[in-house]
């Protein structure tokens, strides 16, 4: 190949010494050698719990902590205040669905997702409308992962009160049209929510242009520790939010009865934080940052054409999507070859990658599909790895079929 790509993979200590091909970042990423040190001289150099401690590591925590939240906030184009840490886009989703859906959502209204949504985007909704008279609508999609947009004067109307959607397909790789989406939504005065879990490592997002209410993504899923993402809220809506758990750090007055809450947003984070996440969040950044998301996309676009041409040539695979421009996802099954066998062989070859339904049923009942392999890609991979992956899937296919 003629065409230049990045030369990240020795950044990356977990792939030294090895010959590993890791196709699997769409459920989680490797971390590169600034983040896994900046976590270990965390807990080596000044671990102790944050915002209230007066001695150095404390104070020294805090701001680690508070600078991830400002610099993350910096990065979607917004104010710290509107940055609330959780566990992953999952809780967030969660958080959003409990504490504002719950009070704001009447008897009545419709909340609006898509037919290719994570079990993330699906279930909390769905556990919302058990318990009250409200409609869970879907916006329906192509047998090529696209959203069917014709659709959307049908699905979004005067009683739809939230449009929760996914930003990119976590199994097509369909990058939706969320500014189209939102402005439909805000024609009929709906709140959105934007799913950026999958997209928040390859483009740039700015809140404030694309005008969601709600915006959710994990660290995990860019190079950053598991087990810490973030909420971004809109500022008329975070004003009036409940908090959506209780305990430590989240209360300003507890009395016998009743208390007070702390000032925003710390009043949606109660208990002890995950400060190492934060600090190793905050170290991926960085990473991204100095590589530039533009540089990171061309990257991924010149590997996923590239894969998908190659993966074209082997009789018998079929790639599900892709028929537009897409994120570096491929999803594929290989006729009368099961995907878990297809994914098995190729781990006995040392490449990773997905097998299943990959959270997202509703998908591969529209493919009218069990499963499906799926391959995602990332700054560590490079044409080696495609190479290696079509002839690990070519002896595969050749000892499942012979």
């Amino acid at each position: 190949m003629n065409e230049k790509i990045l030369s990240c993979k020795n950044d990356f200590p977990i792939f030294k010494n090895n010959d590993t091909v890791y196709l699997d970042t769409a459920s989680t990423s490797q971390k590169p050698k600034s983040v896994i040190d900046s976590i270990a001289n965390f807990y080596q150099s000044y671990n102790a719990n944050v915002h209230r401690g007066m001695y150095s590591w404390a104070q020294e925590a805090t701001s680690k902590y508070e600078t991830t939240r400002k610099r993350i906030a910096e990065h979607l184009n917004t104010n710290s205040k509107n940055i609330i840490f959780t566990r992953g886009t999952t809780e967030s989703i969660n958080f959003i669905s409990s504490a504002w859906g719950e009070k704001n959502i009447k008897p009545g209204q419709n909340i609006v997702i898509s037919d290719m949504e994570h079990h993330s985007n699906i279930i909390p909704w769905q556990i919302l409308t058990s318990k009250k008279n409200i409609e869970l609508r879907y916006l329906p999609i192509t047998q090529d992962g696209e959203l069917i947009l014709d659709e959307i004067d049908k699905i979004i109307d005067d009683e739809t009160s939230v449009v929760s959607i996914i930003h990119q397909s976590n199994v097509f790789g369909t990058i939706n049209p969320i500014e189209a989406i939102i402005s439909k939504a805000r024609s009929k005065r709906a709140a959105v929510l934007v799913d950026a879990a999958q997209s928040i490592a390859h483009q740039n997002i700015n809140v404030n242009q694309i005008d969601c209410d709600f915006l959710v993504f994990s660290a995990h899923k860019m190079l950053g520790p598991t087990g810490i993402g973030c909420l971004y809220v809109k500022d008329d809506i975070i004003k009036d939010l409940d908090p959506y758990q209780g305990g430590g750090q989240m209360i300003d007055q507890v009395g016998p009865k009743t208390s007070t809450w702390n000032d925003i947003p710390h009043r949606f984070e109660a208990g002890t934080p995950n400060i190492s996440g934060a600090v190793g969040m905050l170290s991926a950044l960085d990473y991204i940052q100095n590589i530039g998301l533009d540089n990171i996309k061309k990257h991924n676009d010149i590997l996923t054409s590239y894969c998908i041409n190659e993966l074209k040539k082997i009789d018998g695979l079929k790639i599900y999507g892709h028929k537009n421009p897409a994120g570096p996802v491929i999803s594929f099954n290989i006729d009368k070859a099961h995907s878990f066998d297809i994914a098995s062989l190729l781990a006995q070859q040392n490449i990773f990658i997905r097998s299943g339904h990959h959270c997202a049923q509703p998908i591969m009942k529209k493919l009218n599909i069990e499963s499906s392999n799926r391959i995602s890609l990332y700054i560590y991979n490079d044409f080696e790895d495609i190479d290696k992956l079509v002839e690990g899937i070519i002896k595969a296919k050749k000892m499942i079929l012979s």
